[in-house]
């Protein structure tokens, strides 16, 4: 299994996290999942390997959010994979997928560091 990284070269997060795999001189996969959304099967599995639920990891104040009334939908955990998959902006990021198994979403430089560890 390798590292795969889940970004967006947009978000500043997302490119310190690249920054620093990178700087370690971790190899990993790079996905921008904005142009390649995961499957429900493939978010269901991270977030397994994150420990999160979905509304664990969503977006809420992106515009999509809001008009899908997301804070206040059920927490119905196949609803929400199909709603975040198909609105993949929602995806926290960056995420990264250690070659171990572990998952982290990497929005702090401790998670940062965790995803080393796991990388």
């Amino acid at each position: 299994m390798s590292t795969e990284l889940w970004h967006n070269p947009r978000c500043s997060k997302s490119r310190a996290a690249k920054a620093a795999l990178d700087e370690a001189g971790v190899e990993y996969v790079e996905r921008r999942y904005l142009d390649e959304p995961p499957t429900a099967e493939e978010f269901a599995a991270v977030l397994e390997r994150i420990g999160a639920e979905p509304w664990d990891v969503a977006r809420l104040n992106e515009p999509v959010a809001k008009e899908l009334g997301l804070k206040d939908l059920e927490r119905d955990r196949a609803r929400w994979i199909e709603i975040m998959v198909a609105n993949p902006s929602l995806i926290q990021r960056p995420i990264v997928l250690g070659g171990n198994g572990a998952a982290v979403v990497a929005r702090d430089p401790e998670s940062v560091r965790e995803a080393l560890d796991s990388a």
